[in-house]
């Protein structure tokens, strides 16, 4: 009787069907999973590939492209114009499509010209269960989700990235400085320099799992993990955060007492807004 497959073993087989990919790569680890199996499945068939643009967080490309070399896979840059997109810069529930619709097109474009013809992302089976107009883009551009297709959740991504000792297996997630600009209140490029510069600030202080949420008035709402709540009440470091995001432009600066946790806006879409993509 044959051993089942392992997860790992079963990503690169799915993969390795294809005759030449580009993976929609971010850097973190569900993309660096992709790439990682990508590369052993076609080799130099495969190419990551990173977007850039101001909605990128410090220190995320230079990341992406450790990683990448780490993994031995071609690495390649395009530059996203998502600022040019009126549906991105409202910043409605929708925001994602459009940005992600801007990703897809610039990938293929480059496909097109490395006579690659098939996508891939990194989306995982956690992803699939909330509002995520993100993924509609994917599937309109045709792009696989071929951890989604394994079956592979985000436990599973990080157990696999670990064992393939990739650096980043328990890297925090860190999505687009834009999701961080609550939902109506216009994207603009001082709003994503502000919201960098704070975060930054705020590892400096040793906080890795970290979000500075921009409400209007220019409110700044910091989220943490609860353990790490403590650091921001002891008076230097409270003294320190509150003049250093006044100083970047904050009117008012706060502590979420829940804590960190991903997409915290997503309580503000209403029932219409997950029937509304575009």
């Amino acid at each position: 009787m044959e051993s089942e497959s392992s997860p790992q073993e079963r990503l690169i087989a799915s993969i390795a069907q294809l005759s030449g990919c580009l993976v929609a790569y971010s850097g973190g680890v569900d993309s660096a999973v992709v790439a990682k199996a990508a590369f052993l499945a076609l080799g130099e068939k495969a190419v990551a590939v990173t977007g850039v643009s101001s909605s990128l967080a410090s220190g995320e490309l230079e990341t992406a492209q450790r990683i990448a070399a780490a993994i031995g896979i071609r690495h390649e840059t395009v530059a996203t114009d998502e600022f040019s997109r009126v549906g991105y810069l409202e910043n409605q529930p929708s925001r994602c499509w459009h940005c992600k619709t801007e990703l897809y097109e610039q990938l293929h474009a480059l496909g097109n010209r490395l006579g690659i013809e098939q996508i891939l992302n990194g989306a995982n089976t956690d992803d699939t269960g909330d509002f995520r107009p993100g993924m509609k883009a994917a599937t309109e551009h045709q792009v696989r989700s071929p951890l989604i297709e394994c079956g592979i959740d985000k436990a599973g991504v990080r157990a696999i990235a670990k064992s393939w000792n990739l650096e980043i297996w328990d890297k925090p997630a860190t999505p687009c400085l834009s999701s961080r600009v609550v939902y109506g209140l216009d994207i603009t490029l001082e709003r994503l320099a502000r919201i960098d510069a704070a975060e930054q600030l705020l590892r400096g202080l040793g906080l890795q799992s970290v979000r500075v949420r921009y409400h209007h008035d220019d409110l700044a709402r910091i989220e943490v993990a609860p353990e790490q709540l403590a650091v921001l009440s002891e008076t230097d470091n409270r003294k320190l955060v509150v003049d250093g995001l006044r100083e970047l432009g904050f009117n008012y600066v706060t502590i979420d007492l829940q804590g960190f946790r991903s997409g915290s806006f997503q309580q503000l879409v209403s029932p219409e807004d997950l029937t509304r993509n575009t």
